[in-house]
């Protein structure tokens, strides 16, 4: 059975859908139809337990092996396969997980200014009623805590963001030539080029591809007030109630909850100067790592005044 040939392995909240989106009408390509699998994320069935939405999130693991090659038998004749998981860059594991399996395998990554990854994850989760926290920082200050409890990577704002250490775990699996490392604003400003680049490192046709599909952004505002407050426990919980119903009657539930939490829309909130302080220090080491491991300069993200969500 069929494995992939290339994996779209980081990062969240960084384009990685919008790369697996584009890359599929090229003729020489085959992307999974399930977008994120998370096979490599672990050795056998994923974890039962974990913090808000992370149970369902769970059950949509692709962790058996024929399950997971069940994804690439459509694949025509000659095509490269690939899928996009953009958790495995953060998880050690995964690395040595792929290396062992599929160690030919070439492994693109998108890299984003860690604080503004970090600050769309928590938008993300906030605005799909997982989110207890309605303060970005206070969530950030939280991580430590959520992760002894044992919530899932989506939660892990910051460590998210710490590439260097991360690019050079990977390179200790993969030589250099099998990494494609690029950023956010490269697929974002210049789509064709960026496309290129990518068509080029997997030794396909270049020229194919010119554009990305429009970013599926969410334009709702959750506002921080009681009626909202119900609604968002009702989705991280289900209620005392919610808890004996059985999983796919919670999930139907979710519908007309989201319906209600979303029911006005505005302008996506976006980093402030402040949050941007307070979280740098967390980063600048990091970031220094990077440039030493990718011979490439990152010190745009060291700005506390930029425009945020820029790069």
């Amino acid at each position: 059975m069929p494995l992939p040939d290339f994996l779209i392995a980081g990062v969240p909240k960084a384009g990685t859908t919008a790369l697996h989106a584009a890359l599929q009408p090229h003729p020489s390509l085959f992307l999974s139809a399930v977008k994120e699998p998370k096979f490599f994320l672990s050795d056998g069935p994923p974890p039962r337990h974990g913090g808000p939405g992370d149970v369902q999130t769970y059950q949509e693991h692709v962790w058996r092996r024929e399950d997971y090659e069940a994804l690439f038998a459509p694949a025509p004749a000659g095509a490269l396969r690939g899928e996009a998981t953009p958790f495995y860059l953060y998880d050690e594991k995964a690395h040595e997980r792929i290396a062992a399996l599929i160690p030919d395998a070439k492994i693109i990554l998108l890299l984003r200014d860690p604080v503004d990854r970090a600050h769309s994850n928590w938008t993300h989760l906030w605005i799909a009623g997982l989110e207890p926290e309605a303060d970005f920082l206070a969530a950030c200050r939280a991580e430590e805590s959520r992760i002894a409890a044992g919530w899932a990577d989506f939660w892990h704002y910051t460590r998210q963001g710490l590439y260097g250490r991360q690019l050079a775990n990977l390179y200790q699996h993969f030589p250099r030539e099998q990494v494609l490392v690029l950023r956010y604003r490269e697929l974002k400003d210049d789509p064709a080029v960026t496309l290129d680049r990518v068509c080029a490192f997997l030794g396909v046709e270049t020229g194919v591809l010119s554009a990305i599909p429009k970013e599926n952004v969410n334009r709702h505002v959750v506002e921080d007030n009681r009626v909202n407050g119900v609604l968002r426990w009702l989705l991280r919980s289900g209620g005392e109630f919610g808890h004996r119903l059985p999983v796919p009657v919670r999930l139907a539930a979710r519908g007309p909850l989201l319906t209600l939490l979303h029911r006005k829309q505005g302008t996506r909130p976006v980093t402030t100067p402040a949050e941007r302080a307070e979280l740098l220090p967390l980063f600048a080491e990091d970031i220094a790592l990077l440039q030493d491991v990718t011979g490439a300069s990152y010190d745009d993200w060291l700005s506390v005044d930029r425009h945020a969500n820029a790069r």
